[in-house]
């Protein structure tokens, strides 16, 4: 495991090499050490990698939750949005499912070098294994995250504010208004998994 320092980057980001999720406890469980900064405005990435913002969020009065994503390039380009309602879930689940998701998108797309970023401090300090996993449905979910990191050739994770998660909040946001579903689907409205060209277009 290793801590990552590039100013390009910033401090408080882990970079994890085909390794474990910190996430999964038990007998497999490693330790990962990163620094304890959050950035508050969002940050390009570096050439070659890809940007992932992500977030969950429940509905505290239903429980129904959705999830939002969202790619950008080293030039800051969206490459790719998707907004998804995943039924009743937690706010920790929520956000697990979206990461989870953005990694599979990934994979879909071929992108091999992944930066991925959060507003919820507890899931990423999951992931880091800085947090204890407060159920066993996060627990599932953080074990199939790690189950798509060999699948990548590089991967980092921080946390951001609020303010700069905005992108990925509004399709979360989007989400809600897909068809509700006893599953995770994607909307059959299209409007999960939409290609953008430089803006955000709702297209349920």
């Amino acid at each position: 495991m290793l801590r990552v320092n590039r100013p390009d980057l910033g401090t408080g980001i882990l970079r994890l090499r085909n390794h474990v999720s910190g996430c999964l406890v038990g007998g497999g469980r490693r330790s990962l050490r990163a620094g304890s900064s959050s950035a508050r405005t969002w940050r390009k990435p570096e050439a070659g990698w890809m940007k992932l913002n992500f977030d969950g969020s429940s509905v505290h009065s239903t429980g129904m939750a959705s999830i939002g994503e969202v790619y950008r390039d080293h030039e800051g380009r969206i490459v790719l949005g998707y907004a998804e309602r995943i039924g009743t879930a937690t706010s920790s689940v929520a956000e697990l499912v979206a990461l989870k998701r953005g990694l599979e998108l990934a994979v879909k797309n071929g992108w091999r070098r992944v930066w991925a970023e959060g507003d919820s401090m507890v899931v990423v300090d999951v992931v880091r294994d800085r947090a204890e996993v407060r159920s066993e449905e996060d627990l599932r979910h953080c074990r199939e995250i790690a189950a798509l990191l060999p699948l990548l050739d590089d991967m980092a994770v921080s946390h951001v504010g609020r303010g700069g998660n905005k992108v990925a909040h509004g399709f979360a946001q989007l989400g809600r208004g897909c068809g509700a579903t006893r599953r995770p689907t994607r909307c059959s409205r299209s409007c999960a998994e939409t290609p953008i060209k430089g803006k955000i277009v709702n297209t349920c």
